[in-house]
């Protein structure tokens, strides 16, 4: 993984979001690795920056989850939205060879652009907007969250631990 250049937005989710005619904008910010760091580069609520995060199931069936900025994934509840006996994370080396244009880690929250279902914890659906990384670690993308969400097809489901359900989360 190149740590240190960002490839920039990601030219397919850029199309994505014309064709489907999204509302966005495209921000350029100082580097971050973390969706919590990203939402306070941008200056945004963290409850209106999406977490993405890769999933496989034991069937193999992958699926694009996203959270907000302060939650966890709850694995277990994964299991049961994805109907699955087992759900695991995709290891950061085969997500970049899956998302080659994005950084590993900044994957949009677009599900179609990999070719798999996009799922989202029910808190997301009560944001007006909604932030997530660009494909890279120094750009975001805002939406509208009911444009993506209808463009998408987003699936909602409660998919966060409970413990970490609204606690904020600061790095020192």
């Amino acid at each position: 993984m190149n740590t240190t250049v960002s490839k920039g937005p990601m030219k397919r989710l850029l199309r994505w979001l014309d064709d489907k005619r999204v509302d966005h904008e495209i921000h350029e910010h100082p580097r971050s690795l973390t969706a919590l760091a990203t939402a306070r580069a941008e200056g945004v609520d963290p409850k209106t920056f999406g977490k993405v995060i890769w999933v496989r199931t034991d069937e193999g069936k992958d699926a694009l989850v996203v959270i907000d900025a302060e939650d966890h994934l709850d694995l277990r509840k994964a299991r049961e939205v994805l109907k699955s006996s087992k759900v695991t994370l995709v290891e950061e080396e085969e997500i970049e060879a899956l998302a080659p244009d994005c950084d590993a880690g900044a994957m949009p929250a677009v599900g179609d652009l990999f070719g798999i279902p996009t799922y989202a914890d029910t808190a997301i659906a009560n944001q007006p907007e909604l932030s997530f990384n660009a494909g890279s670690h120094a750009h975001a993308v805002r939406v509208d969250r009911a444009a993506w969400e209808q463009a998408l097809g987003v699936i909602y489901a409660d998919l966060v631990a409970d413990a970490w359900r609204g606690t904020p989360h600061y790095q020192p």
